[in-house]
């Protein structure tokens, strides 16, 4: 019986340590993919002890390289793990591993952004999504290159309830960089306060569970790395689509150190702007000479639910886009200049 306290409660069989595996595999961390091996199995276990209860569980590692905390799962007793890995010379290592636990590992050669994981795992595990969250767990030592996309993939995969969310509100175990980690969790004021804390907080409660420092990696990072656990909210703070609450979050961070109106002007085409920016502002009763880190959730809920209104009212608006209006502006000024180079030389003289 496994002593309280710690993770294991399957016993692995006599393996080579990960730093053999490393050396018998001539395995070495490529930079352009931002690889950083955890070596520490304490360290695997403090992480994998941050998902919760896995006995029985199924898990989804995301990258498990080679295969640190995949070992430490595999020590928790869990039913099935399934590891999606995309660089191929990681597979002889865990293919080791998925010999020492027969019939527990399934090992997917390919890219975690465009695995489906509608399929990934038993339909008998579905649950509603008021119920509890379903005996399915992500857990991952995120490459920093693909951290961030791939959180935000994932949030609109909760909002939609699809992808690894389509079997209800399975948990999320994972590492970031440190700031991106204190950006998921920042409260309104502090100062990384930022599109990714109001796009994960709305729709999940968000733990930074605890910090490894970067020496703790081979090759070390020159940032130390947060784990942040994940847990879908069954009602999301802002009830309306992903796609409209990012396009409105975006535009207020957009000038981060401006007051936020000058963001929320750029939902809005130049004709108009001024006149419709303070009818949002004042419908969502949100003051304009706020910064964006310290709004609240609420006020974020009210922009949004006003803005949706708008664009009920004029259903171009939504497509709307601020960056291509500079773009058609800047491009016009270009062929005006090339075709009138003589009132240009006079503009630049005056």
């Amino acid at each position: 019986m496994a002593a309280p306290g710690k993770v294991a409660a399957f016993n692995l069989p006599p393996l080579p340590t990960i730093g053999e595996i490393i050396k018998l595999f001539r395995l070495k961390a490529k930079k352009q993919l931002s690889q950083n091996f955890l070596l520490d199995l304490r360290l695997t276990d403090k992480i994998v002890k941050q998902a919760g209860k896995l006995k029985n569980a199924h898990v989804c590692e995301v990258g498990p390289g080679p295969g640190g905390i995949t070992r430490s799962i595999l020590s928790a007793d869990v039913e099935q793990l399934l590891l999606v890995e995309k660089d191929a010379r990681f597979i002889p290592g865990l293919q080791m591993l998925s010999e020492a636990a027969p019939g527990k590992v399934r090992i997917v050669h390919g890219d975690i952004l465009t695995y489906k994981m509608e399929k990934a795992f038993p339909k008998h595990l579905k649950k509603n999504w008021e119920d509890e969250p379903p005996d399915i767990h992500i857990i991952g030592n995120l490459p920093f290159s693909v951290s961030t996309p791939l959180i935000i993939k994932w949030l609109e995969n909760v909002s939609r309830k699809d992808g690894p969310f389509i079997y209800g509100r399975t948990q999320m175990t994972l590492t970031f960089q440190k700031e991106v980690a204190e950006r998921l969790t920042a409260n309104p004021g502090g100062k990384q306060r930022s599109r990714l804390s109001i796009m994960s907080q709305h729709l999940c409660t968000v733990e930074n569970c605890f910090v490894i420092p970067g020496q703790a990696f081979v090759p070390k990072p020159e940032v130390d790395v947060a784990v942040v656990h994940f847990t879908p909210l069954v009602t999301p703070k802002i009830q309306q689509p992903f796609v409209l609450v990012e396009k409105v979050v975006r535009s207020v961070f957009q000038f981060r150190r401006k007051y936020c109106f000058r963001g929320i002007e750029t939902l809005f085409p130049e004709n108009g702007r001024l006149k419709r920016t303070e009818q949002l502002m004042m419908t969502a009763n949100v003051d304009p000479t706020l910064r964006p880190f310290q709004l609240s959730m609420s006020q974020f809920r009210s922009l949004c639910d006003t803005y949706r209104k708008m664009c009920d009212e004029d259903p171009g608006l939504f497509v709307y886009n601020y960056r291509e209006e500079l773009r058609e502006k800047k491009r016009k000024k270009l062929t005006n200049n090339i075709s009138h180079p003589e009132e240009t030389e006079e503009e630049d003289q005056l």
